[in-house]
């Protein structure tokens, strides 16, 4: 198992819970960005840095992801190409993304689209809490416990 971070928009808070979880576990952690990412020294922990350009990031997690491998995303799209392929999704907030959920999910990102496109205000999402800190790191105890 290898861990793939979507890491241009990921909390800082979230890549320190996986900072910490790749240590303790010992599973390789990558995170993909389009800007340099400092990382802590770790043989666990590596940055990649991608060309700037629109879903660079995204394409490179899902030519690398494998089945078996966590990926940490709240793209929709990236998402449903890596469950495709067999990995295991969750978002920064701690939701599992799976088969069962996914076209649900694209369909209401699609539909949100459209509305936007159209000139509708959809509002954001809602501000980081500690309860959404909290549920990704059980949500990643869990996990990587079940591995073990």
């Amino acid at each position: 198992m290898k861990i793939w971070v979507d890491a241009d928009a990921c909390p800082v808070v979230i890549k320190e819970i996986l900072y910490r979880a790749a240590n303790r576990t010992q599973v390789p952690l990558t995170l993909v960005a389009n800007q340099m990412l400092r990382v802590p020294p770790s043989p666990w922990i590596r940055a990649l840095q991608v060309p700037g350009g629109f879903d660079v990031a995204d394409q490179r997690i899902a030519a690398e992801a494998e089945a078996g491998d966590l990926v940490i995303t709240a793209d929709i799209p990236l998402a449903a190409q890596v469950i495709a392929k067999g990995a295991t999704v969750i978002d920064p907030r701690g939701e599992m993304l799976t088969a069962a959920n996914i076209q649900e999910r694209l369909t209401m990102r699609n539909f949100m689209d459209t509305l936007r496109s159209s000139g509708v205000e959809t509002g954001g999402p809602a501000a980081f809490s500690n309860a959404d800190r909290q549920a990704f790191a059980n949500q990643i105890d869990a996990l990587l416990a079940r591995r073990r």
